[in-house]
């Protein structure tokens, strides 16, 4: 049974794109994400998202993301909505996995700008409705012109809002005016999907964050959004301040390589990356650590 949502939070308001922990030979360890998404629920998550870029997607195969989906709704399924990743750059993949995710019992999708190609808004449009309509459950964009090549405009996240399984977006564009705009013009749930955003998208209506330092900080991220919900903005600053070494620390390089190596430093299950990622060196590692205590992370 899937956890309880309202249309302004149609997936919850803290979640973590949870990363792919693999065995020390490289395969799925399922064991390992059921650990892993239970710790961080008890966290303070209430979404976990699957399957996305921080798990490894462009490296797991569509039975392993059906499997690692299954595992995760079967270990938190009925205290957090279970996002899983279906987007790619080809929409007939996506269509497979998108029917694959709901399937595994999923509780909505995450859908990001095809990549590399570069389509015009129409083509994105295209892609994202055929997405939607492809199955019953509820959609999350992902608009990251960054490494997709290409923006979703205004206009077109305004289109796509028409379309009633489309109901939300996770930003990772990093431009407060352009999102200020989107969220007066769609009405769709805006996710914050850049951590040193977080706080500023909820000062422009974004609803929650879709996190990557989630996975070491959600009850500091929890609690930053129950302070500026409660109208105590310097109390959202004074945490959002004391989390700025996280911030940063967590993407000095790629996101998936330095939150698995923080994971590793708590003990939590993770295991290696699957090329073309490789591990932190042992002088990163050591910053990675600096900046993890400058936060407050205890390791």
């Amino acid at each position: 049974m899937a956890p309880t949502s309202t249309p302004q939070t149609p997936f919850g308001r803290v979640l973590t794109a949870m990363v792919t922990p693999f065995t020390e030979d490289g395969e799925l360890d399922l064991d390992g994400a059921q650990r892993l998404a239970a710790h961080l629920v008890d966290a303070g998550n209430d979404g976990l998202i699957v399957n996305g870029t921080t798990g490894e997607s462009p490296t797991t195969g569509d039975e392993e993301k059906a499997r690692l989906v299954r595992a995760v709704v079967e270990a938190v399924g009925d205290r957090a909505h279970v996002v899983a990743g279906a987007g790619t750059n080809d929409t007939r993949h996506s269509l497979e996995l998108a029917r694959a995710a709901e399937r595994a019992g999923a509780h909505g999708l995450l859908a990001v700008t095809p990549y590399y190609s570069k389509p015009p808004q129409e083509g994105l449009y295209r892609h994202f409705t055929a997405i939607a309509d492809a199955t019953d459950l509820p959609v999350m964009l992902y608009d990251i012109p960054g490494r997709s090549g290409v923006p979703i405009n205004t206009e077109t996240i305004v289109r796509l809002a028409e379309h009633p399984r489309i109901v939300a977006n996770k930003d990772a564009k990093g431009d407060l005016g352009r999102a200020s705009w989107a969220i007066a013009a769609s009405g769709l749930a805006w996710y914050s999907g850049d951590d040193m955003l977080n706080l500023p998208l909820l000062s422009v209506g974004a609803v929650g964050f879709v996190s990557v330092v989630g996975h070491v900080v959600a009850p500091e991220l929890r609690a930053m959004l129950e302070a500026h919900l409660g109208g105590d903005v310097a109390k959202a600053t004074e945490i959002h301040q004391k989390l700025l070494p996280v911030f940063t620390g967590m993407f000095r390089t790629q996101g998936v390589i330095t939150t698995k190596a923080a994971l590793a430093l708590q003990g939590l299950p993770a295991g290696p990356l699957r090329l073309p990622l490789v591990e932190l060196s042992p002088e990163e590692t050591e910053q990675l650590k600096r900046d993890l205590a400058a936060g407050g992370v205890q390791l």
